[in-house]
């Protein structure tokens, strides 16, 4: 790790993360147009993301930093493989790790682990029972990436909750050095079924990360208090089945999904490999199992 690396994970714990990420979120919505155009010319020199596949195609026709942030694409863009035994990428971003759970433990770097109740958050023991000795995606969101998260397979929610922490980044310097972090960020836990097949998808909070939007919940985060909550199985927004490939919520600035699998439902595709660009739809693995069973 270089000094720069060293001092910006050092800096980290002292910052006031909510504070900054609550600043951010009023900043990218702003609708003035002298701020929003200042924060997404800003952006788009430094960055430099590929604009052909969106919809609206001129970054300074966005109503705000967050409207260009989460911007939608062609619907043809992002084909997800039709395939019933594909199990597709949800984002469009890179590998940070893949493989396999030790039972309820889980890879996040090089001598860095953390375990799957700490990462679930909940009392109820039966989700990480169910989770164990399954198989686990870590897909990081670089700042140019497309922000809006997807179902990698069908699946009808079953439950969701949200998990209070921190808002280290989860850049590959911070993930490597900061132990726990995927258990340490707030998060939002989807748990879905589709018959009795279970799969969850977890979006991880991060520093400037501003909200995390599902399509059921809308803006989740932030929240005032944070604490651990519950939240309803509502068809108001949306339905509670969703077609793979659907969309289920963004990321309003950049983060992580993490994908959970039991045991023996799926096999990732021998070639991916850590720091692998994967795009949304995109094959990752192909179901080996009709399900899994209940817990004992």
């Amino acid at each position: 790790m270089s000094v720069r690396e060293a001092l910006f994970v050092a800096l980290q714990h002292v910052i006031p993360q909510h504070g900054l990420s609550r600043l951010v979120y009023h900043l990218t919505r702003s609708r003035t147009a002298v701020i929003k155009n200042a924060l997404i010319s800003s952006f788009t020199r430094g960055f430099q993301p590929d604009m052909t596949e969106a919809i609206q195609r001129d970054p300074l026709g966005y109503a705000s930093f967050n409207d260009f942030f989460t911007r939608a694409l062609r619907p043809d863009a992002r084909p997800a493989d039709p395939s019933a035994g594909a199990l597709v990428s949800p984002v469009d971003g890179t590998i940070s790790q893949i493989g396999k759970l030790d039972g309820t433990q889980i890879l996040q770097a090089k001598g860095h682990r953390y375990s799957l109740e700490a990462l679930l958050g909940c009392d109820e023991v039966q989700w990480a029972q169910r989770f164990a000795g399954g198989s686990f995606a870590t897909l990081y969101l670089a700042p140019s990436n497309y922000h809006r998260i997807h179902m990698p397979l069908a699946g009808t929610l079953r439950a969701a909750w949200y998990v209070p922490g921190k808002l280290f980044s989860v850049n590959a310097a911070t993930t490597a050095a900061v132990p726990g972090l995927f258990a340490r960020n707030e998060r939002v836990v989807c748990i879905f079924e589709d018959g009795s097949r279970l799969f969850a998808v977890i979006l991880v909070g991060a520093l400037f990360v501003g909200s995390m939007t599902t399509v059921w919940h809308g803006d989740i985060t932030p929240r005032s208090p944070r604490k651990r909550l519950e939240l309803p199985l509502e068809t108001r927004r949306a339905p509670l089945r969703l077609e793979k490939g659907a969309e289920m919520g963004r990321f309003n600035m950049g983060s992580t999904v993490i994908l959970l699998f039991p045991a023996g439902m799926s096999d990732w595709l021998p070639e991916l490999l850590p720091l692998d660009r994967i795009r949304m739809g995109q094959t990752l693995a192909r179901l080996t199992a009709a399900g899994t069973p209940e817990p004992k």
